[in-house]
């Protein structure tokens, strides 16, 4: 039996069923101390084995499963923090279920460390006592008894240090009764976003779709899309969401794929609302996650911008939802609980009942069909808000018109960089690796550089001196002969990476303000910050980049943009190489000209007639989606079938094939289902283990996670170091 929210129980015989956050089926039961009372929900500390673990009461228990005397006690109640509420213990339980992951392992992303869940304790100052005068003024004590008139509380520090005295000079003031020692708290409230401050302009499509979503805030559940080319002024758009949202009484959370994009954010969001929204990802310290856990738990905090983790944060009054970029595949978690951020950020919306909006200029195929058939109320922005017209892309076929031997950026581009610059202007380089060179091999013997641990080759990091896996993390230094040969001077790296490309540019353009952006460079989010405002600002002329400069960033002095190897992403069997490359161009391509207009892309490819390319070339975009959802629907792929993959893992091949092999022959005999592979992944070593993957393919309407659970409860037990990962909807096919 499950009681309500709002039901106690202090009974010195009670039972409750308490989630802890570890990969079992289930609760466990703990006898409720007396005169502890808890509820659903109620966040607790209990023994677990040896230790002590943070958990959730998620049932009381009238018909305890286990005798009371066996039980062990719930060691202590957070009663400062806000029970989980039924909305948010529903949707952990759905997740699991969808996931097939353990609920505790669920309920881990929701529960934070013990800091999280008390409140900072006070810390100490100081304060005017009314009336009281030293025995002697001077200038230093004058400048300190100016700060105090108004009768607050401050710091001892922080008031000498705003006065301009030595700290000597608040203890004399003490030891004469003038101040008086308090207790302060240590953190004030977060400022209210001002949802009445002047908002920028809207044009007429971007007024329509705000009205829209402005009717829809506070009441039900209902999904959105933003669908709008690059530059449209979908954020602000959203904003109005966000500012209704808050009107009505309720939070808002605005989900972004990559935190490279947070400190633009943020400042675009300061500018409409005069105040920052609390900041969730795994960059911000811990003592200021700690502090937006707290103040979404009592509502102090009403806007939360963060990473797909904060879909967990336990919101008290949760109103709105916003996926920004919600084609990015960063929103997949793919290990201990494999889900998609933007689905369940819908599923979140659908329990609780408000707006789910998702915003995009190149949709996902699930959403453009979710749209197609009316699930989703597609808000469309088909011209940029700056009113600069979209870039005009331009092929340059590598097989006629590439560059000279040895170079990687044809004649062509590199004209039109020479020319932007001149002109004041900047110039984009795109290409999706980190590094100076994929490959280093010694021209001698053939032999390879490869990750010991994984199976991949190791990415030369010349700025570094470093080979480095990205898989695992393993490096070593580039060595000056051959391990295989013992030959010098014969090692030649293949490919070019950004590095390769930034070295390129330097030889080519020597005059040229050059800045390489890499989430695997030194200095870390600290350092992106920095040099994003250095190109918004145009202390840069060129800037060469990975993804992470095709997602959201606006940067008003970008003419030209090239992209170095627009075949990359297509040379693979991934469902969907060809919508995520399509996305990827069309985004990148997107950072040209969005406030002047007069934007230019340049594609260098092998393959100008292939249908990507094409559609990005004719800008009919609609044509590409067509083709990509009938194939998908012929295909029966989603949105159209169901994936699911199992992938076996373990230290050694032959356990992990044969534990595969074993897996397959349990799987039941259904005429729905096609079960491939056993087969070796696509990347067979990681962090040294080996790897094999089962694929199943079902129909839309057919039940899968019923199958996979029969399936799995036939199935031999994975021994010693053998994993099974069961990933639901795969977004990755590695």
């Amino acid at each position: 039996m499950l009681f309500d929210e709002g039901t106690e129980l202090e009974n010195e015989a009670a039972v409750a069923a308490v989630l802890v956050p570890v990969a079992v089926a289930g609760a466990y039961s703990y006898r409720v101390p007396p005169g502890m009372k808890v509820r659903p929900g109620s966040v607790v500390r209990v023994p677990l084995g040896p230790r002590e673990v943070i958990g959730a009461v998620w049932e009381i228990e009238t018909s305890p499963r286990v005798s009371r005397r066996k039980l062990r006690d719930i060691l202590h109640l957070y009663d400062d923090v806000p029970p989980l509420s039924d909305d948010l213990r529903r949707f952990v339980d759905w997740v699991a279920g969808w996931t097939l992951a353990a609920p505790g392992m669920v309920v881990r992303m929701v529960l934070r460390s013990e800091e999280a869940l008390k409140p900072e304790p006070p810390v100490s100052g100081v304060r005017r006592v009314e009336g009281a005068q030293p025995e002697r003024m001077t200038p230093a004590r004058a400048r300190v008894l100016d700060l105090m008139m108004d009768g607050l509380g401050w710091t001892k520090s922080g008031l000498a240090a705003t006065a301009g005295v030595s700290s000597s000079v608040v203890d004399g003031l003490l030891a004469q009764g003038v101040l008086e020692p308090v207790e302060l708290p240590a953190t004030l409230p977060p400022p209210l976003p001002e949802i009445d401050r002047p908002a920028p302009r809207l044009n007429p499509a971007q007024e329509e779709a705000a009205t829209q979503l402005r009717a829809a805030a506070g009441g039900g559940f209902k999904a959105f899309l933003i669908d709008g080319v690059t530059g449209s002024g979908k954020t602000e758009v959203y904003f109005e969401a966000v500012a209704e949202t808050i009107r009505k009484g309720r939070q808002a959370l605005i989900l972004l794929p990559e935190i490279a994009l947070t400190d633009q954010f943020l400042d675009r969001f300061e500018r409409r609302f005069g105040a920052r929204p609390a900041e969730w990802h795994s960059e911000v310290p811990p003592r200021r996650r700690a502090r937006a856990w707290r103040g979404v738990a009592t509502g102090d905090v009403r806007v939360v911008v963060g990473a797909r983790s904060a879909l967990f944060l336990p919101f008290r009054e949760l109103g709105l939802i916003v996926v920004d970029e919600e084609h990015d595949a960063a929103y997949k978690q793919d290990d201990r609980v494999p889900y998609s951020a933007r689905d369940m950020a819908v599923v979140r919306g659908h329990i609780t009942g408000f707006p789910v909006v998702l915003a995009s200029a190149t949709p996902s195929v699930e959403s453009q069909v979710n749209a197609r058939q009316g699930r989703y109320v597609r808000l469309e922005l088909p011209e940029r808000a700056s009113g600069a017209e979209l870039p005009e892309i331009t092929p340059i076929d590598m097989r006629n018109n590439g560059p000279e031997r040895g170079r990687w950026l044809a004649p062509a581009l590199v004209g039109e960089m020479k020319a932007a610059v001149e002109d004041g202007a900047q110039a984009l380089l795109f290409l999706n690796r980190r590094g100076y060179a994929p490959l280093t091999l010694c021209r001698t013997c053939g032999y390879r550089f490869q990750c010991p641990n994984c199976s991949t080759w190791l990415v030369e990091h010349r700025f570094r001196g470093q080979l480095q896996c990205h898989h695992c993390g393993h490096s070593q230094p580039i060595p000056h002969a051959c391990p295989s040969c013992n030959a010098t001077d014969t090692l030649v790296a293949c490919g070019p990476g950004v590095e390769r490309i930034a070295e390129e540019v330097a030889d080519l353009l020597p005059d040229a303000r050059v800045l390489v952006l890499s989430s695997d460079l030194p200095g870390g989010q600290e350092r992106l910050k920095r040099e994003m405002k250095v190109i918004e600002e145009g202390g840069a002329d060129i800037v060469i980049g990975t993804q992470l400069v095709a997602k959201g960033h606006n940067f008003p002095l970008m003419r030209v943009v090239g992209v170095v190897d627009a075949d990359l992403g297509l040379a693979h069997g991934d469902p969907r190489a060809a919508e995520r490359t399509f996305q990827l161009m069309a985004q990148v391509t997107g950072r040209a000209g969005r406030i002047t207009g007069k934007g230019k892309g340049f594609l260098q490819t092998y393959s100008p007639d292939h249908p990507v390319i094409r559609a990005l070339l004719t800008g009919d975009r609609e044509a590409f989606y067509d083709s990509e959802i009938e194939a998908r629907r012929s295909s029966r792929l989603p949105p159209f079938g169901r994936l699911a993959a199992l992938v076996v893992s373990a230290p050694d091949r032959s356990e992990a094939q044969a534990y595969a092999r074993a897996l397959a022959r349990a799987a039941p005999r259904a005429g729905e289902v096609t079960l491939l592979g056993p087969a070796e992944a696509a990347l067979a070593l990681v962090r040294g283990r080996h790897r094999f993957r089962l694929l199943v393919m079902a129909p839309r309407a057919f039940d899968l996670q019923a199958y996979l659970r029969h399936w799995l409860k036939a199935a031999p037990a994975a021994k010693g170091g053998v994993r099974l990962q069961v990933d639901v909807d795969p977004q990755s096919f590695l």
